[in-house]
Formats: C-alpha cells, sequence, structure tokens
C-alpha cells in the first residue's frame, strides 16, 4: 500500500512537469493538464481522507481519549487526597484544640493547689508569728516589769547620791523614799 501511494505521488508530481516543459508555461495554469489533475487531485485527496479517517484520526483519538481518562483519573485522585487532607488537619486542629483545653485545665488546677499551699503555709506562718509575738510580748512585759523595779532602786540609789553630793551626808532610806514619793506626787 505504501508503494502504491509513493508511486502515485510520484506520478502526480512528475507527469504534470514533463507535459509543461513540452509545450510550456506554468503546468496548473495549462488547461490541457486539468482532467490529469484534478483526477490525481481526487486520488491523492481520497488516500489521503482514508488514511486519516482509518490510521491517523483514531490513534489520535485513542491518544486524547486516554489523556482525558488519565487527567480525569488524576483529577479524582487529588480531589480524595485533597479530602482526606482536610478531614487529617481537622482532626489535628480537634485533637490540638483539646490538649490545650487540658493543658489549660491542668495549669489552672496546678494555681490552685499550689494558692492552697501557699495559704496553708501562710495560716501556719502567721499563727507561729503570731505566737512569737504574744511570746515576744510577754518578754518585753517582763523585761519592763523587771526594769521598772530596777528604775525604783536606781532612783533610790540616784537620789542618795544626790542627796550624799548635797549634804555631805548619807540620807537614810526613809527619807529617800520620802523624796521619790514626794516626786511621785503620792
Amino acid at each position: 500500500m505504501r508503494r502504491f501511494l509513493a508511486s502515485a505521488l510520484f506520478l502526480s508530481s512528475a507527469l504534470p512537469v514533463l507535459a509543461a516543459e513540452s509545450k510550456g508555461g506554468f503546468p496548473p495554469f495549462n488547461a490541457s493538464t486539468f482532467a490529469g489533475q484534478l483526477f490525481w487531485l481526487a486520488l491523492t485527496f481520497g488516500t489521503l481522507y482514508l488514511l486519516m479517517s482509518r490510521v491517523a484520526l483514531p490513534r489520535v483519538g485513542a491518544i486524547l481519549a486516554e489523556r482525558e481518562a488519565t487527567i480525569e483519573t488524576s483529577l479524582a485522585q487529588a480531589s480524595k487526597a485533597q479530602a482526606a487532607a482536610e478531614a487529617e488537619a481537622q482532626g489535628l486542629e480537634q485533637a490540638l484544640a483539646k490538649a490545650k483545653a487540658n493543658a489549660q485545665a491542668i495549669a489552672q488546677e496546678a494555681r490552685s493547689k499550689s494558692a492552697r499551699e501557699i495559704d496553708a503555709k501562710r495560716s501556719t506562718v502567721e499563727k507561729d508569728l503570731a505566737a512569737k509575738m504574744v511570746a515576744a510580748e510577754a518578754s518585753i512585759n517582763e523585761t519592763k516589769t523587771k526594769a521598772m523595779g530596777n528604775v525604783e532602786d536606781i532612783a533610790r540609789e540616784a537620789v542618795s547620791a544626790i542627796i550624799e553630793q548635797l549634804s555631805g551626808k548619807a540620807p537614810t532610806a526613809a527619807a529617800v523614799t520620802k523624796a521619790i514619793n514626794a516626786a511621785r506626787g503620792e
């Protein structure tokens, strides 16, 4: 079939040139070669039409159909993968939100536990400080009482020393007591 087509094409191109050489002029415009040109045109067109419709176009159509099927399959797989990825992302977001809520609950529990422990320790420390304060006040009062008792003795000694310095002789204990009571306003 190929040989036939090759020889037909050769003849279709060679005959008009040979005829033009013999008569002169441009062969397609030579009216004497119109019949041969039309015959070869019809034969060539028919042959090319048959080849295209039976061989080339079915192959191209099959390739296009295969390509379209591949594209549709790829798009379907991509949409499935996208849907799966979106579902996975949503699941991860929910897990993240749950983990955040859990972490906040744990932190809140730790804060409240810490606050309770601090309050308990503060209360204990305050009680200890209050007890120490009471003990310190008692000690201060005791020391104050002792000091006040000593103040009277110191005052007696001071009055006695002053009187002795002024008068030149040591006063009696009764005179010192009388002078202290007078100074107090008793």
